[in-house]
Protein backbone atom coordinates (compact mmCIF):
# COMPACT_ATOMS: atom_id res chain seq x y z
CA UNK A 1 0.00 0.00 0.00
CA UNK A 2 1.16 3.52 -0.72
CA UNK A 3 1.55 6.27 1.83
CA UNK A 4 -0.30 9.11 0.16
CA UNK A 5 0.35 12.07 2.48
CA UNK A 6 -3.10 13.63 2.07
CA UNK A 7 -4.15 16.61 4.18
CA UNK A 8 -6.32 15.34 7.07
CA UNK A 9 -10.12 15.67 6.67
CA UNK A 10 -11.49 18.57 8.69
CA UNK A 11 -14.10 16.60 10.63
CA UNK A 12 -12.17 13.41 11.40
CA UNK A 13 -11.19 12.77 15.00
CA UNK A 14 -9.89 9.26 14.54
CA UNK A 15 -6.96 8.43 16.74
CA UNK A 16 -4.49 7.53 13.98
CA UNK A 17 -1.77 10.21 13.61
CA UNK A 18 -2.43 12.42 10.62
CA UNK A 19 0.09 12.60 7.77
CA UNK A 20 1.98 15.70 6.75
CA UNK A 21 0.09 18.31 4.80
CA UNK A 22 0.16 17.69 1.10
CA UNK A 23 1.10 20.15 -1.60
CA UNK A 24 -2.08 22.08 -2.55
CA UNK A 25 -1.13 21.50 -6.20
CA UNK A 26 -2.53 17.98 -5.81
CA UNK A 27 -6.06 19.27 -5.41
CA UNK A 28 -6.01 21.98 -8.05
CA UNK A 29 -8.29 21.38 -11.02
CA UNK A 30 -6.45 21.50 -14.32
CA UNK A 31 -7.47 20.87 -17.90
CA UNK A 32 -6.59 17.36 -19.01
CA UNK A 33 -3.97 17.63 -21.75
CA UNK A 34 -3.35 13.90 -22.13
CA UNK A 35 -3.94 12.46 -25.58
CA UNK A 36 -6.48 9.68 -25.98
CA UNK A 37 -5.24 6.13 -25.42
CA UNK A 38 -4.61 4.25 -28.66
CA UNK A 39 -7.76 2.09 -28.89
CA UNK A 40 -5.85 -1.14 -29.37
CA UNK A 41 -3.41 -0.57 -26.50
CA UNK A 42 -5.77 -1.46 -23.69
CA UNK A 43 -7.75 -3.84 -25.86
CA UNK A 44 -4.71 -5.96 -26.52
CA UNK A 45 -3.65 -6.05 -22.89
CA UNK A 46 -6.90 -6.28 -20.95
CA UNK A 47 -9.59 -7.75 -23.20
CA UNK A 48 -8.08 -11.07 -24.13
CA UNK A 49 -10.23 -14.16 -24.66
CA UNK A 50 -10.40 -16.56 -21.71
CA UNK A 51 -9.83 -20.08 -22.97
CA UNK A 52 -11.46 -23.06 -21.30
CA UNK A 53 -8.12 -24.78 -20.85
CA UNK A 54 -6.31 -21.78 -19.35
CA UNK A 55 -4.60 -22.62 -16.07
CA UNK A 56 -6.12 -20.48 -13.34
CA UNK A 57 -4.69 -22.36 -10.39
CA UNK A 58 -7.86 -24.23 -9.37
CA UNK A 59 -11.02 -25.87 -10.55
CA UNK A 60 -13.64 -23.93 -12.47
CA UNK A 61 -17.32 -24.76 -12.00
CA UNK A 62 -19.82 -24.77 -14.89
CA UNK A 63 -21.21 -21.33 -15.60
CA UNK A 64 -24.87 -20.49 -14.97
CA UNK A 65 -27.13 -20.92 -17.98
CA UNK A 66 -26.79 -18.04 -20.42
CA UNK A 67 -23.20 -17.07 -19.54
CA UNK A 68 -20.38 -17.84 -21.96
CA UNK A 69 -16.88 -18.74 -20.83
CA UNK A 70 -15.12 -17.05 -23.76
CA UNK A 71 -16.46 -13.59 -22.89
CA UNK A 72 -16.24 -13.69 -19.10
CA UNK A 73 -14.49 -10.62 -17.66
CA UNK A 74 -11.02 -11.25 -16.34
CA UNK A 75 -11.10 -8.35 -13.87
CA UNK A 76 -14.24 -7.27 -12.01
CA UNK A 77 -14.27 -4.20 -9.75
CA UNK A 78 -17.02 -3.47 -7.24
CA UNK A 79 -18.10 -0.35 -5.35
CA UNK A 80 -19.87 -1.95 -2.40
CA UNK A 81 -22.43 0.74 -1.63
CA UNK A 82 -25.57 0.78 0.50
CA UNK A 83 -24.61 -0.84 3.82
CA UNK A 84 -25.83 2.04 5.98
CA UNK A 85 -29.10 2.36 4.07
CA UNK A 86 -29.65 -1.39 4.42
CA UNK A 87 -29.24 -1.08 8.19
CA UNK A 88 -31.58 1.92 8.46
CA UNK A 89 -34.28 0.20 6.41
CA UNK A 90 -34.23 -2.65 8.92
CA UNK A 91 -34.43 -0.42 11.99
CA UNK A 92 -30.81 -0.60 13.12
CA UNK A 93 -29.53 2.55 14.78
CA UNK A 94 -25.94 2.07 13.64
CA UNK A 95 -24.44 1.30 10.24
CA UNK A 96 -22.40 -1.55 11.73
CA UNK A 97 -25.15 -4.11 11.09
CA UNK A 98 -25.09 -3.20 7.40
CA UNK A 99 -21.31 -3.47 7.21
CA UNK A 100 -21.41 -6.93 8.77
CA UNK A 101 -24.09 -8.02 6.31
CA UNK A 102 -21.98 -6.55 3.51
CA UNK A 103 -19.09 -8.73 4.63
CA UNK A 104 -21.23 -11.80 3.98
CA UNK A 105 -22.01 -10.55 0.47
CA UNK A 106 -18.29 -10.11 -0.17
CA UNK A 107 -17.55 -13.68 0.90
CA UNK A 108 -20.15 -14.98 -1.54
CA UNK A 109 -18.82 -12.84 -4.38
CA UNK A 110 -15.27 -14.06 -3.80
CA UNK A 111 -16.51 -17.65 -3.91
CA UNK A 112 -18.38 -17.05 -7.17
CA UNK A 113 -15.37 -15.40 -8.80
CA UNK A 114 -13.26 -18.42 -7.86
CA UNK A 115 -15.84 -20.86 -9.20
CA UNK A 116 -16.43 -19.05 -12.48
CA UNK A 117 -12.83 -18.34 -13.42
CA UNK A 118 -12.63 -14.58 -12.87
CA UNK A 119 -8.98 -13.75 -12.36
CA UNK A 120 -9.02 -10.43 -10.49
CA UNK A 121 -11.60 -8.93 -8.11
CA UNK A 122 -11.02 -5.39 -6.81
CA UNK A 123 -13.35 -4.13 -4.08
CA UNK A 124 -13.68 -0.56 -2.81
CA UNK A 125 -13.76 -1.29 0.91
CA UNK A 126 -12.98 2.19 2.27
CA UNK A 127 -12.45 5.45 0.41
CA UNK A 128 -9.95 8.04 1.60
CA UNK A 129 -12.93 10.39 1.80
CA UNK A 130 -14.60 8.00 4.25
CA UNK A 131 -12.30 9.22 7.02
CA UNK A 132 -14.79 12.07 7.51
CA UNK A 133 -17.48 9.63 8.66
CA UNK A 134 -18.41 9.38 12.36
CA UNK A 135 -15.56 8.08 14.49
CA UNK A 136 -17.58 5.14 15.81
CA UNK A 137 -18.26 3.92 12.27
CA UNK A 138 -14.62 4.26 11.19
CA UNK A 139 -13.39 2.38 14.25
CA UNK A 140 -15.92 -0.38 13.62
CA UNK A 141 -14.85 -0.71 9.97
CA UNK A 142 -11.19 -0.96 10.97
CA UNK A 143 -12.04 -3.72 13.44
CA UNK A 144 -14.18 -5.48 10.81
CA UNK A 145 -11.29 -5.46 8.33
CA UNK A 146 -9.07 -7.12 10.93
CA UNK A 147 -11.73 -9.65 11.89
CA UNK A 148 -12.44 -10.67 8.31
CA UNK A 149 -8.78 -10.95 7.32
CA UNK A 150 -8.02 -13.19 10.29
CA UNK A 151 -11.08 -15.37 9.82
CA UNK A 152 -10.67 -15.74 6.05
CA UNK A 153 -6.93 -16.41 5.83
CA UNK A 154 -7.32 -20.19 5.90
CA UNK A 155 -9.99 -19.91 3.21
CA UNK A 156 -7.67 -17.78 1.08
CA UNK A 157 -4.96 -20.41 1.30
CA UNK A 158 -7.31 -23.35 0.72
CA UNK A 159 -8.89 -21.77 -2.37
CA UNK A 160 -5.76 -20.27 -3.91
CA UNK A 161 -6.70 -16.63 -3.36
CA UNK A 162 -3.99 -14.00 -3.44
CA UNK A 163 -4.72 -10.82 -1.46
CA UNK A 164 -3.29 -7.36 -2.14
CA UNK A 165 -4.21 -4.02 -0.62
CA UNK A 166 -4.03 -0.59 -2.23
CA UNK A 167 -4.52 2.86 -0.75
CA UNK A 168 -3.09 5.16 1.89
CA UNK A 169 -1.70 3.04 4.70
CA UNK A 170 -0.36 5.98 6.75
CA UNK A 171 -3.57 6.51 8.74
CA UNK A 172 -4.28 2.87 9.51
CA UNK A 173 -3.46 1.39 12.92
CA UNK A 174 -0.18 -0.49 13.07
CA UNK A 175 -1.97 -3.74 13.87
CA UNK A 176 -3.98 -3.56 10.63
CA UNK A 177 -0.97 -2.56 8.55
CA UNK A 178 0.96 -5.54 9.89
CA UNK A 179 -1.99 -7.85 9.26
CA UNK A 180 -2.31 -6.62 5.67
CA UNK A 181 1.41 -7.21 5.14
CA UNK A 182 1.28 -10.70 6.66
CA UNK A 183 -1.74 -11.74 4.56
CA UNK A 184 -0.15 -10.38 1.38
CA UNK A 185 3.05 -12.30 2.08
CA UNK A 186 1.31 -15.58 2.94
CA UNK A 187 -0.94 -15.49 -0.13
CA UNK A 188 1.49 -14.05 -2.67
CA UNK A 189 2.01 -17.37 -4.51
CA UNK A 190 -1.73 -18.15 -4.82
CA UNK A 191 -3.01 -17.82 -8.38
CA UNK A 192 -6.66 -18.85 -8.64
CA UNK A 193 -8.07 -15.40 -7.83
CA UNK A 194 -6.35 -12.10 -7.07
CA UNK A 195 -8.42 -10.18 -4.52
CA UNK A 196 -7.42 -6.49 -4.35
CA UNK A 197 -8.85 -4.60 -1.39
CA UNK A 198 -8.86 -0.79 -1.73
CA UNK A 199 -8.66 0.74 1.76
CA UNK A 200 -8.26 4.49 2.27
CA UNK A 201 -7.93 4.68 -1.52
CA UNK A 202 -8.20 7.71 -3.83
CA UNK A 203 -8.20 7.36 -7.60
CA UNK A 204 -7.00 10.94 -8.04
CA UNK A 205 -3.99 10.43 -5.84
CA UNK A 206 -3.20 7.10 -7.47
CA UNK A 207 -2.55 9.05 -10.68
CA UNK A 208 -0.68 11.81 -8.83
CA UNK A 209 1.70 9.41 -7.09
CA UNK A 210 2.35 7.67 -10.41
CA UNK A 211 3.30 11.02 -11.98
CA UNK A 212 5.55 11.82 -9.04
CA UNK A 213 7.34 8.48 -9.35
CA UNK A 214 7.96 9.06 -13.05
CA UNK A 215 9.13 12.62 -12.40
CA UNK A 216 11.64 11.31 -9.86
CA UNK A 217 12.91 8.75 -12.36
CA UNK A 218 13.35 11.50 -14.96
CA UNK A 219 15.23 13.58 -12.41
CA UNK A 220 17.47 10.60 -11.59
CA UNK A 221 18.14 9.95 -15.28
CA UNK A 222 16.44 6.54 -15.22
CA UNK A 223 13.70 7.65 -17.65
CA UNK A 224 13.86 10.04 -20.59
CA UNK A 225 11.07 12.53 -21.26
CA UNK A 226 10.33 11.01 -24.66
CA UNK A 227 9.84 7.59 -23.02
CA UNK A 228 6.83 8.75 -20.99
CA UNK A 229 3.59 7.29 -22.34
CA UNK A 230 0.38 5.69 -21.10
CA UNK A 231 2.03 2.32 -20.58
CA UNK A 232 4.77 3.79 -18.39
CA UNK A 233 2.29 5.66 -16.22
CA UNK A 234 0.13 2.55 -15.87
CA UNK A 235 3.14 0.68 -14.51
CA UNK A 236 3.29 3.14 -11.61
CA UNK A 237 -0.37 2.79 -10.60
CA UNK A 238 -1.16 0.74 -7.52
CA UNK A 239 -3.12 -1.83 -9.51
CA UNK A 240 0.08 -2.77 -11.32
CA UNK A 241 0.28 -5.54 -8.72
CA UNK A 242 -2.32 -7.43 -10.80
CA UNK A 243 -1.81 -9.40 -14.01
CA UNK A 244 -4.81 -7.55 -15.47
CA UNK A 245 -4.74 -4.09 -13.83
CA UNK A 246 -7.67 -2.52 -15.69
CA UNK A 247 -11.16 -3.83 -14.85
CA UNK A 248 -13.32 -5.18 -17.63
CA UNK A 249 -16.48 -4.67 -15.58
CA UNK A 250 -17.30 -2.27 -12.76
CA UNK A 251 -20.35 -2.96 -10.60
CA UNK A 252 -21.79 -0.35 -8.27
CA UNK A 253 -24.66 -1.26 -5.99
CA UNK A 254 -27.45 0.77 -4.32
CA UNK A 255 -28.68 2.55 -7.46
CA UNK A 256 -26.05 5.31 -7.40
CA UNK A 257 -24.62 6.22 -10.82
CA UNK A 258 -21.11 7.50 -10.14
CA UNK A 259 -17.61 6.08 -9.63
CA UNK A 260 -16.68 8.12 -6.53
CA UNK A 261 -12.94 8.61 -7.10
CA UNK A 262 -12.31 4.90 -7.67
CA UNK A 263 -9.71 3.64 -10.20
CA UNK A 264 -10.09 6.74 -12.35
CA UNK A 265 -7.34 5.89 -14.84
CA UNK A 266 -8.05 2.17 -14.87
CA UNK A 267 -11.75 2.59 -15.70
CA UNK A 268 -11.08 4.37 -19.01
CA UNK A 269 -12.61 1.57 -21.09
CA UNK A 270 -14.40 -0.42 -18.40
CA UNK A 271 -18.02 -1.47 -18.87
CA UNK A 272 -20.21 -0.07 -16.08
CA UNK A 273 -23.14 -1.81 -14.41
CA UNK A 274 -25.29 -0.06 -11.79
CA UNK A 275 -27.34 -2.41 -9.63
CA UNK A 276 -30.38 -1.23 -7.69
CA UNK A 277 -29.76 -3.73 -4.88
CA UNK A 278 -28.04 -2.48 -1.74
CA UNK A 279 -24.71 -4.20 -1.22
CA UNK A 280 -25.88 -6.63 1.54
CA UNK A 281 -28.66 -7.77 -0.84
CA UNK A 282 -26.28 -8.30 -3.76
CA UNK A 283 -25.89 -12.03 -4.35
CA UNK A 284 -25.57 -14.69 -7.01
CA UNK A 285 -28.63 -13.62 -9.03
CA UNK A 286 -27.53 -9.99 -9.15
CA UNK A 287 -23.98 -10.98 -10.13
CA UNK A 288 -25.30 -13.15 -12.96
CA UNK A 289 -27.39 -10.20 -14.16
CA UNK A 290 -24.31 -7.96 -14.23
CA UNK A 291 -22.24 -10.56 -16.07
CA UNK A 292 -25.03 -11.19 -18.60
CA UNK A 293 -25.27 -7.45 -19.29
CA UNK A 294 -21.49 -7.29 -19.78
CA UNK A 295 -21.54 -10.19 -22.23
CA UNK A 296 -24.18 -8.49 -24.37
CA UNK A 297 -21.93 -5.49 -24.99
CA UNK A 298 -19.31 -5.01 -27.68
CA UNK A 299 -16.17 -3.27 -26.45
CA UNK A 300 -14.89 -1.09 -29.31
CA UNK A 301 -12.23 1.09 -27.66
CA UNK A 302 -13.11 3.99 -29.95
CA UNK A 303 -13.40 1.87 -33.10
CA UNK A 304 -16.43 0.91 -35.19
CA UNK A 305 -18.86 -1.83 -34.28
CA UNK A 306 -17.82 -5.16 -35.75
CA UNK A 307 -20.37 -6.71 -38.14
Amino acid sequence: MQSLNFPPPIHNNYYIPTPQKANPFLFRNRRDQTQRFPPLLLAAKHDLVLNDDEDIGGGVAPLPEGLRREVMPRHVAVIMDGNARWARQRGFLEASAGHEAGGRSLRELVELCCEWGIRVLTVFAFSYDNWTRPKVEVVFLISLFEKMLRSELDNFMRNGIRVSTIGDSSRLPESLKKLFSDVEEKTRDNSRLHLIVAVSYSGKYDVVQACRNIAQKVKDGAVQMEDIDESLLEQELETNCAQYPCPDLLIRTSGEHRISNFLLWQLAYTELFFAEALWPDFGKAEFIEALASYQQRQRRYGGRRRS
